[in-house]
């Protein structure tokens, strides 16, 4: 397990005051990144992603989006089926209207705050990965970079797509049993342009980076941090060490 140092900070939003996981690097502070939860909430595996970037040298922001419902994350114990109903019941109970406001307030503060250097980037896992494009569609003067993991909603905000100007990064599976190759692909027309990077995974499932045995693909996971990692360095600034870069798309 990885491991930060770790603080907990509050945001003003609409409706209250959302908690926020912040994890620091070595020096204490580094390039930003707002890292958005999948529909399990912030989760150990969620922390853990969070603590690999800190220890990458980024400052990392999660919002524990589902505070409005008295909730850090849906039980993790149980099997499959009762696993994602939780998690469905939960995001859907949020909202995604509710999640992108709150994402947008964090996002303006990570702006401004000392510890997280430079205007955020962008990053989310399922759920999130969808409220990440999102929330960088309504909002491209606050984000830097965007990365989506499988994003769960950008097939439904395609007309969103010319609005994320950004550098982006999207990693889908090609066996996703939730979004098929045949949405994948009206995904990768309206999303790709120059300055966008698309990749799919032989084999991959949706979730593929979620170490639950469930869902997890090693190799598609362990290749698509390389990438996500020599995105993120090269739009921090930071030229990346020891990692080919491959051609766009």
């Amino acid at each position: 397990m990885s491991s930060a140092a770790t603080r907990l900070v509050t945001v003003p939003t609409d409706a209250g005051e959302i908690p926020v996981e912040v994890f620091l690097p070595e020096r204490g502070e580094g390039p930003g990144i707002v890292l958005v939860q999948e529909i399990f909430g912030v989760t150990g595996y969620i922390r853990d992603r969070a603590c690999d970037f800190a220890q990458q040298g980024y400052a990392v922001a999660v919002p524990q989006l589902y505070w409005r419902l008295g909730l850090v994350a849906t039980p993790e114990d149980g099997d499959l089926e009762q696993v994602l109903s939780a998690g469905m019941a939960a995001s859907t109970g949020l909202g995604l209207d509710a999640a992108v406001r709150d994402t947008t307030a964090v996002l303006a503060w990570a702006r401004d705050a000392a510890a997280l250097e430079g205007r955020p980037m962008l990053l989310g896992f399922c759920f999130g990965g969808g409220v990440a494009f999102r929330v960088a569609a309504e909002n491209p003067d606050l984000v830097h970079a965007l990365v989506s993991y499988y994003g769960s909603s950008i097939p439904a905000h395609l007309d969103l797509a010319d609005r994320v100007t950004m550098p982006s990064l999207h990693h889908f599976g090609e066996a996703d049993s939730f979004i098929d190759l045949a949405t994948q692909a009206r995904v990768r027309a309206a999303v790709v342009h120059p300055g966008v990077d698309w990749y799919t995974y032989p084999g991959a499932n949706h979730a593929f980076d979620n170490p639950n045995p469930a869902f997890h693909h090693a190799e598609a996971s362990a290749l698509a941090w390389e990438r996500t990692l020599a995105f993120l360095a090269l739009h921090a600034g930071e030229q990346p060490a020891g990692v080919e870069t491959e051609e766009r798309v």
